[in-house]
């Protein structure tokens, strides 16, 4: 049985103001907040793809190994929400993208227990949207959503970038666009049109909307129909059958000029990992078939960092490309997936302590 890590809080200085990370770019990472047991059928699964014993070493600090085959991995409280903040600002990291959902949803409270901490300035937040939760009921359910996240820009510690722009994360952009949903890409616009025409208007800024996705040209495509302002991605994936993470690595690269290519502004993605074998092994709704072996090797602490600090050097010789001087990694806290910083039963903050070596020294030296 593995003991877990303590949960004590670390005394660290304040964060910095929303824009400023020295001279470096800023760095975020994605937030998936289905650690929540009980509180929703979600939670409940996810603890069934890391029950088994040879997914243990996976369990976030605040898991706990019940038997072998059996985890709890429940962080939805707000002193496992103030230590993560306490992680995360001590390896330096700018911000979070949480993945959004319903207000009401259980998937919802970790951007709540977030925003309700006395320790939220120590890292900065921003929306990773999902297209067909976005435009679920149309045109009819937008103004709501709209007046939900330009109240979550007037939050002082809302990521911006380019002089005071929110920066916002948009993951399958092709959800936008069916039944019950927008029904046209020109209606997908209007909405978008009318989100910055408020966010303007309550004086908090033009968002810097960033959609993600697979294929450049799909993305650069999506980005002039929807007048967005940048392409990215949310994962990472090249097909690797058992594969070295320094595959994963230098396919993830290479997407940073073939986003380029395109013309598109972009924000360069780090992956922290790709290794669904637990959602393989344990099926999950959300998630269709499945390879077993087709998984890339755990990143080193030193390989992920490695990969990180080429992509700041990517931002700093692309200043045209990276006009936000943003990154985004894969993930905090995907765990069943494959990819996380969050420190773990196993690893403890290894991941964090690495990559603390590239941005605090970057902060500080350029």
């Amino acid at each position: 049985m593995i003991a877990p890590l303590p949960i004590l809080l670390l005394m660290i200085p304040m964060a910095v103001p929303a824009e400023a990370a020295g001279n470096r770019p800023i760095v975020g990472a994605i937030r998936w907040d289905a650690w929540h047991g009980p509180a929703s059928e979600v939670g409940l699964i996810v603890e069934t793809t890391l029950a088994a014993a040879h997914w243990h070493h996976r369990l976030p600090f605040y898991g706990k190994v019940l038997g072998e085959n059996a985890v709890e991995a429940r962080g939805n409280t707000q002193e496992i929400m103030d230590q993560e903040i306490a992680y995360a600002h001590d390896a330096g990291l700018d911000y979070w993208a949480f993945v959004v959902y319903p207000e009401d949803d259980a998937l919802s409270l970790g951007l709540k227990f977030y925003l309700s901490s006395a320790r939220k300035s120590d890292i900065n937040f921003c929306l990773n949207l999902q297209g067909g939760w976005e435009s679920g009921g149309g045109p009819g359910a937008w103004p709501e959503k709209i007046r939900r996240y330009v109240a979550y820009f007037k939050e002082p510690t809302y990521q911006t970038v380019l002089g005071g722009r929110p920066l916002v994360f948009l993951y399958s952009v092709e959800g936008l666009v069916g039944s019950g949903r927008f029904e046209t890409w020109e209606e997908a616009r209007a909405a978008f049109d009318q989100f910055r025409a408020a966010a303007r208007e309550a004086g908090v800024g033009n968002p810097y909307i960033v959609a993600q996705g697979w294929s450049p040209d799909v993305l650069k495509n999506q980005v002039e129909k929807l007048g967005l302002d940048a392409i990215g991605a949310y994962a990472s994936n090249g097909g690797g059958q058992a594969a070295p993470y320094s595959d994963l690595a230098a396919h993830t690269e290479r997407w940073w000029d073939a986003f380029k290519a395109t013309g598109s502004e972009v924000v360069p993605l780090v992956s922290a990992g790709w290794d669904m074998r637990p959602r393989v092994e344990t099926p999950v709704p959300w998630v269709e078939g499945g390879d077993i072996e087709q998984y890339y090797a755990a990143p080193t602490p030193k390989e992920l960092a490695a990969h990180l600090e080429r992509a700041m050097a990517w931002c700093r010789d692309n200043p045209d490309a990276a006009k936000a001087q943003a990154v985004l990694i894969y993930a905090w806290n995907e765990f069943d997936e494959g990819g996380w910083l969050c420190p773990t039963l196993s690893e403890g903050t290894a991941r964090l302590d690495a990559i603390r070596e590239v941005l605090r020294s970057k902060a500080s030296s350029e």
